[in-house]
């Protein structure tokens, strides 16, 4: 039996993107689920209905906008206005994966910054706070004028490593622009870090080049945000194992995992793919390679210290 806690005021409502994670969360607070039900007209238009009286609460809603990522994002908006125009007190929207994220800047003429457009979007709808895990960029967090606290998954997976008690291990940034996010799990490890530098010739094309550091003998651990077609990912384990590395585990928070992704990984010289559970895996991508970890008592924390008024940042660590 659950602990209970007791706070009338606290709501929680799950969408569509991830409901296994979202009633993991709120096992660890010791809550029921929020009533609410999503259901489709026959044009595909979406109807949400809020079940209970959530007058005056506090409401969290738990959504990743990850594949297919229009419809969560469009079930997400409509749930934010029902719940603004049921009078809920606060509506903090708690997006494990922030879908668009990658678009985050113009980096060429006549682009678009999609990712400022959705923080515009989940403002206007009436979102009062944002929790998520691991931006793909930090300063989308300037892109709202709400409080956003972002989580990291660095500790989760560093933790899965640690117990492995590898003798020789580096950390593998697999481009430059992931050496912050390599440091902080070598430093947790102890080990030292080597960069991959790759050309990206164009979307969703990866082309490695060298590899930056020494990886003889190694084993490496290849750290990322996001999984999409793991083109990187697999030519990078290539890549190390060809520079005399021992073994090649990857491991990343977001599994967006996309076309070619399980094909490639499952060919490739990676031994174990680490990821946790910010978006929800069908069976057949829950292969013999992969290993996923929880991020629900995390969010589950992150909850209770905003609904307490509480710091977040010890979750940091």
């Amino acid at each position: 039996m659950m602990s209970q806690y007791v706070d009338g005021k606290l709501k929680v409502f799950t969408l569509n993107s991830n409901p296994e994670l979202a009633h993991e969360i709120t096992n660890h607070i010791g809550i029921e689920m929020g009533k609410s039900s999503v259901s489709r007209f026959s044009d595909g238009e979406i109807q949400i209905n809020i079940e209970e009286s959530i007058r005056g609460c506090d409401t969290y809603v738990i959504q990743s906008t990850s594949s297919p990522a229009n419809e969560h994002i469009m079930e997400l908006l409509i749930m934010i206005d029902a719940l603004k125009r049921a009078s809920a007190k606060t509506i903090n929207v708690v997006m494990p994966y922030y879908g668009y994220a990658r678009q985050d800047r113009k980096a060429r003429s006549r682009e678009p910054i999609t990712a400022k457009l959705v923080a515009n979007l989940l403002e206007t709808a009436g979102a009062t706070r944002v929790i998520a895990l691991d931006l793909h960029a930090t300063q989308i967090q300037g892109f709202f004028d709400i409080p956003v606290d972002q989580l990291v998954g660095v500790p989760i997976l560093a933790d899965y490593f640690e117990g492995k008690n590898f003798d020789d291990v580096v950390i593998v940034s697999p481009d430059h622009g992931g050496v912050i996010r390599a440091r902080k799990m070598a430093d947790r490890l102890k080990a030292p870090i080597a960069i991959i530098d790759k050309r990206r010739p164009k979307p969703n094309v990866a082309e490695v080049m060298n590899i930056v550091g020494n990886v003889e003998g190694k084993t490496a651990i290849i750290i990322d945000d996001i999984i999409d077609t793991a083109g990187t990912m697999s030519l990078a384990a290539n890549a190390l194992v060809e520079s005399g590395a021992k073994e090649v585990y990857a491991c990343c928070t977001h599994p967006v995992l996309s076309g070619p992704a399980m094909e490639r990984i499952e060919n490739s010289k990676i031994k174990e793919l680490v990821v946790t559970n910010t978006i929800n895996l069908p069976e057949e991508k829950k292969t013999g390679k992969v290993t996923m970890l929880s991020v629900g008592e995390l969010l589950a924390k992150a909850i209770i210290h905003v609904h307490e008024q509480r710091s977040v940042s010890k979750l940091f660590d």
